[in-house]
């Protein structure tokens, strides 16, 4: 495959603004795709703090991080990414919704362009199978957030050509990455591990075994996890947690993935997490009274 030079990520939510990011930082033109313009206007404001935190600890120069923000364009039209490399999905975990997405891609992508998801969970040989390029259609697992965390996990579709996965192999340690290859089941390998310790969390907050402090306080002090596991389902956000359990539990045909119904009521009240401002935990800021003046 000729040499990537165009990166075209569409959706510009926490996870594509911050693939696009990597993407500009490391020398590639950028597209960030989004409909809601207000999203692309927090992403854009995003990756603007976020570029210059690497500035200010001395990770990257002035000149290029002047240069990365440069390198991206916003767009809301699909039909901008007619000259993209590789297009990297990043909306909503939902297979339906994916695959349209893919459909609509493979109509509008060159006959060369590597179409890859970014996916946590869902089959990249159903997603292929929307397209009339199954060779070219990959997994791209990030995690989050991506321009800090190391790994990326790689998963092959049943017909992902292996010229597809060099170059997208490629393309993660260019960004720096370290890769991790998982054949295509649901979950993969990380969320396959991962979201049922989180499900059992909440079975263990739902029959009262512990409070969520020290549940959370037992797996970083007890496991050296950085953060608890309802802490970091807060962060991840509940309805990608549900939908990720949901896809292995159709997918894996295993009542041991079954969502915990603690975690399925707080999806539905929209107890969504730190992206709502309450999921398990309470983030919005209380506002301390006012205090009385003073009596002269």
């Amino acid at each position: 495959m000729a040499e990537i030079k165009t990166l075209a990520v569409v959706g510009s939510g926490q996870m594509g603004s911050g693939i696009a990011q990597l993407g500009a930082m490391y020398g590639l033109d950028v597209w960030l795709v989004d409909t809601d313009s207000d999203a692309l206007l927090r992403a854009t404001n995003s990756i603007s703090s976020s570029i210059q935190r690497f500035v200010s600890k001395s990770h990257l120069s002035q000149a290029a991080g002047s240069d990365a923000l440069r390198r991206i364009k916003c767009t809301a039209n699909l039909e901008d990414l007619h000259s993209a490399d590789v297009i990297i999905e990043a909306i909503v975990e939902s297979e339906n919704v994916k695959k349209k997405l893919f459909s609509e891609l493979d109509k509008i992508a060159k006959a060369s362009a590597i179409l890859a998801s970014n996916t946590s969970s869902i089959s990249i040989t159903r997603l292929a199978s929307a397209t009339s390029r199954p060779r070219q259609v990959i997994g791209m697992h990030f995690m989050n957030p991506p321009p800090i965390m190391k790994l990326v996990e790689i998963v092959r579709g049943a017909d992902t050509s292996e010229e597809t996965f060099s170059a997208t192999k490629a393309l993660a340690e260019r960004f720096g990455k370290i890769v991790i290859c998982s054949q295509d089941y649901s979950g993969f390998i990380v969320n396959r591990i991962l979201m049922p310790m989180i499900n059992e969390a909440f079975f263990t907050l739902y029959t009262g075994v512990a409070t969520k402090e020290d549940i959370d306080t037992g797996m970083k002090l007890g496991t050296n996890h950085p953060m608890g596991p309802l802490e970091l389902a807060d962060f991840i956000g509940l309805d990608v947690c549900l939908s990720i359990m949901r896809v292995l539990h159709v997918g894996l045909g295993d009542n041991k993935y079954a969502p915990c119904p603690l975690l399925v009521q707080y999806v539905d009240a929209g107890r969504l997490g730190r992206k709502r401002g309450i999921g398990v935990y309470d983030y919005r800021k209380v506002s301390e009274p006012v205090k009385p003046s003073p009596r002269l």
